[in-house]
């Protein structure tokens, strides 16, 4: 047998393995039925002994060493491959025992190699990669790596004592490495040994590898994904909704390694401790989402995630992949999104990482002019290698089904579409003709987001483009790239170099605030205040801000409102919520003891708060992208630093008037126009006194007077609080038989609730002094205003009978007889307290007095309808004239009866 065994040995093959040179083991090593029965040959290096058992018989049966190396061989009889493992012995008499990893045949169909070669392979990495299956009922690990121009690679991890001539894989046709080993089993590490032409051999991580060691350590890890149990079905059905474009989104951009830091000594906490947490922090406060800064394994804390290693592994800082399963289901319980950054631009130079992988530049460019970032000092992806296409496409698929990522946002989109992106001349090559545009790029970016947006329409995609690059965010069939949003750099920049300047020197500045509605529809932005502005020295969002404390507070408050009333979605870097007074540093925590300061925990409360406004009126995020969704009101007032415009839905009664005062003046009864007569409410005020503000504001409504003022017909005037934004919401006036009827019915239940409960009101205080009364018509007049609007108060509070209607018919007489005004409302009050009288007595109390003084005018005894625009010629806080009904009153009577619902109001 030992004759035949050997005219089976191919000695050139045996040579090959044992030199580790074999790219195509399979060949050799494993069983195969020959006409002598079957041949099963196996490698193992420095073994004294080695023999086959099979598992039906339980007979062992002895290898013969063909070569002193380690190599075995053994006939067995029969034509049919039998289920066996394999023993053998080491010098130090060690027994080990394993299935024939060489027995298993490939898991990869031809159609997936094809598909993977021309960059359509979009479930790649259930493929590559490393993954616990089980073949003919033996579990195991399957690895495939693509290193097409290596001479060979291998598996080594702890489970073959790194050793890299014991697992070689099996090369296939697409360049793809694979081979499934038995007995490795979850929380294996490993890397892939790749001895590259040349002879160089070096190790390599699996780019695919689902977890990673903990840095320093960088060997990737065994990991089953299949196990963790989703619990967000809720989430992920209405998330469509949650985050469309018609839909109310405030990002809190979060480093999840400083948010927090444990107080027991450990350097982070891990991802299941840190989501209750920062769930419930984030619903306090109420963002809609986070945006978590690079989770993908990164070897170097100071990059923030941005160069990463390991594109499909969660970083091993802050727990498992499963542990950031539930990091991402708990946001989504508590109804909150999950954006990823995500970095397809660029990759690192460490050795164990992507750099020349294969020995030769595979994912990069050969020419460093294409293939090297000089400002980063990283390498640039080859966008047009369709394998590497295919990876970073798959990439951001697997972590919106794998993870249930909401959204993707893309860092460095610049970089990507130019090839002169921070690069001098000389040190980049122009594309096919002659441009600066990386076609390349382009052509990734429309492939990625269009077969994203198939597979998960629900979802985002979010560029950082910091330049003027056109319709990132436009139809791909508009010869757009695709995106959902785009980060608005520009305005970014603008806005906070503008709110360094001191409020003095801020009107010389003013375009900074204006110039970022030209192009506020261009595309569909993103208002973000992110981390970038708060590293590098360039301060805190807080020291950013001028002035003394509490102006710096101030400052912010109405930096973060502005924010929130300027169309475009918003994303605000974590810890500048509550006024951070230091720069951030990823090595520390935020400085969550400034909460106990008075000051920094308003700020926080305001944030609650604006955030609750923001969320409650759809006129602030419904339009964004509409340019029927904002209009100016005035946009001039750069000496005064006002910005004032409009919010608006398609529903006239949403409509939000926006006044922005960007200086620390208070502006009293300044008048502005306003689309529609009606009545306008503040309903939001950032310089609030609950916020830590002056107060200054608007407590009453403001009704409309038909007086012309910013080339509008209508106006109202009000107070201007210093550095603040004040939000008026719109009301439509009610018509006249309505309003009638309402204060009516106000009056009787008020009446009915003091019957009841035995309560009075109290008098009501006296009028301020008033001029002396002449004996003219314009004389009665002013008196009658004066005892109307002093009976009306007085009518609110008490009811009672006709006596003192009599008396008052009595003292409204001396006023006609030149009696000062102040002996008049004197008198009234001293009749009031004798006696109780009804609004609606008063009134004809005083249409008698009118009379009286105007003999020429008489009392209207027929219903009649007025314009609209009568009453609000006459007051501000005056509703609309409305239609009379036979009362038995006047005119008069009627604004007295209205005085009175006002005032009860």
């Amino acid at each position: 047998m030992e004759e035949k065994l050997y005219d089976y040995m191919d000695w050139a093959e045996i040579e090959a393995v044992v030199y580790s040179e074999e790219n195509h083991p399979r060949d050799i090593l494993g069983p195969r039925v020959t006409e002598d029965g079957v041949l099963i040959q196996a490698f193992f290096p420095g073994a004294t002994r080695a023999a086959v058992h099979t598992i039906r018989d339980g007979k062992q049966t002895e290898m013969v060493c063909e070569d002193e190396a380690g190599f075995f061989a053994v006939l067995l009889p029969g034509k049919k491959i039998p289920s066996y493992t394999l023993i053998y012995w080491d010098d130090d008499g060690n027994q080990m025992e394993h299935y024939d990893p060489y027995a298993y045949p490939m898991q990869f169909t031809e159609q997936e190699q094809k598909q993977f070669e021309n960059g359509i392979c979009y479930s790649i990495y259930e493929k590559l990669g490393a993954h616990p299956v089980k073949i003919d009922g033996v579990s195991g690990v399957y690895f495939a790596v693509w290193a097409p121009n290596a001479i060979r690679v291998s598996v080594v991890g702890n489970f073959n004592n790194w050793d890299g001539r014991v697992y070689q894989m099996n090369l296939l046709e697409s360049g793809i490495y694979e081979l499934f080993i038995p007995g490795v089993r979850a929380g294996d590490i490993y890397k892939y040994e790749i001895k590259a032409r040349g002879g160089l051999t070096y190790l390599k991580s699996d780019p695919y590898a689902n977890a990673a060691q903990l840095r320093p350590n960088n060997a990737s890890v065994v990991f089953d994904l299949r196990k963790y149990a989703w619990q967000d079905e809720n989430w992920m059905k209405k998330r469509g909704v949650a985050q469309g474009d018609k839909a109310p989104i405030s990002v809190y951009e979060v480093h999840l390694g400083s948010w927090k830091k444990p107080d027991d000594g450990r350097e982070f906490y891990n991802y299941r401790e840190i989501a209750p947490m920062l769930a419930s922090y984030v619903k306090e406060l109420g963002y809609t989402h986070v945006e978590l800064m690079p989770v993908m394994e990164h070897p170097l804390d100071e990059s923030w995630g941005y160069q990463v290693t390991g594109y499909y592994a969660p970083t091993a800082r802050y727990g498992t992949p499963d542990d950031f399963r539930y990091f991402m289901d708990t946001m989504h319980q508590n109804d909150i999104g999950v954006i990823l950054d995500w970095v397809p631009a660029h990759f690192p130079r460490d050795t164990f990482g992507l750099s020349a992988f294969d020995g030769t530049c595979l994912y990069e460019h050969f020419d460093p002019r294409q293939g090297s970032h000089p400002h980063w000092g990283t390498l640039i992806y080859n966008y047009g290698r369709p394998e590497v296409k295919n990876f970073l496409i798959a990439n951001a698929l697997f972590w919106a089904k794998e993870y249930h990522a909401d959204g993707i946002r893309m860092d460095a989109v610049a970089s990507m579409l130019y090839l002169d992106y921070g690069k001098q001349d000389g040190e980049w090559v122009a594309n096919i003709y002659g441009g600066n545009e990386n076609l390349e790029a382009i052509e990734f970016l429309k492939h990625l987001n269009s077969i994203f947006k198939k597979e998960f329409p629900d979802a985002l995609l979010i560029a950082e483009e910091s330049t003027a690059w056109p319709k990132v965010t436009g139809d791909l069939d508009d010869e757009g790239l695709g995106f959902d949003y785009k980060w608005n750099m520009g305005w970014m920049n603008d806005f906070t170099e503008y709110m360094k300047y001191d409020p003095v020197y801020r009107g010389a500045h003013h375009d900074q605030l204006t110039f970022s509605m030209v192009y506020a529809y261009s595309e569909k932005f993103m208002l973000s205040l992110s981390h970038d502005e708060v590293v590098h020295l360039k301060g805190s969002m807080y020291t950013k801000m001028p002035g003394t404390p509490e102006q710096k507070m101030a400052n912010l408050r109405l930096a973060y409102a502005y924010q929130m009333v300027h169309p475009g979605k918003k994303l605000l870097f974590m810890g500048q919520e509550f006024g951070q007074e230091k720069e951030w540093n990823e090595k520390q925590s935020l400085s969550w003891e400034l909460l106990e300061d008075k000051e920094h925990l308003q700020l926080k409360n305001y944030m609650a708060a604006l955030h609750a406004f923001y969320k409650a009126n759809p006129a602030l995020y419904q339009l964004d992208e509409k340019p029927e969704g904002f209009e100016w009101i005035n946009g001039m007032e750069w000496e005064k630093n006002l910005l004032i415009f409009l919010r608006r839905t398609r529903k006239k009664e949403d409509t939000l008037l926006v006044v922005c005062n960007f200086s620390n003046v208070e502006y009293d009864d300044f008048r502005i126009g306003v689309p529609y007569p009606g009545k306008y409410k503040e309903m939001f005020n950032s310089d609030a006194e609950a916020y830590g503000g002056t107060g200054v504001g608007n407590p009453r409504v403001k009704m409309s007077k038909k007086t012309e003022c910013d080339e509008r017909k209508n106006s109202i005037t009000v107070k201007l609080a210093p550095l603040s934004v004040q939000v008026f919401s719109y009301t439509k006036p009610e018509t006249g038989a309505t309003s009638n009827k309402s204060a009516k019915a106000k009056t009787a239940a008020k009446a009915a609730a003091e019957k009841k409960t035995g309560k009075k009101g109290k008098p009501a205080g006296k009028t301020e002094e008033a001029v002396k009364a002449k004996k003219t018509t314009k004389t009665a007049q002013k008196a009658e205003k004066k005892v109307s609007e002093k009976t009306v108060k007085t009518a609110e509070k008490k009811q009672g009978t006709t006596t003192a209607t009599e008396k008052v018919e009595k003292a409204v007489k001396q006023a006609i007889d030149s009696k000062p005004v102040k002996t008049v409302e004197q008198t009234v009050d001293k009749l009031v307290k004798a006696g109780k009288f009804a609004a609606a007595e008063a009134a004809k109390a005083v249409e008698k007095y009118r009379a009286a003084a105007d003999p020429e005018k008489k009392p209207a005894t027929k219903p009649e309808t007025k314009p609209e625009t009568k009453s609000e010629a006459k007051s501000e806080a005056k509703p609309e004239t409305k239609t009379k009904k036979s009362t038995g009153m006047s005119e008069l009577g009627e604004e007295l009866q209205r005085k009175f619902e006002t005032e009860e109001r």
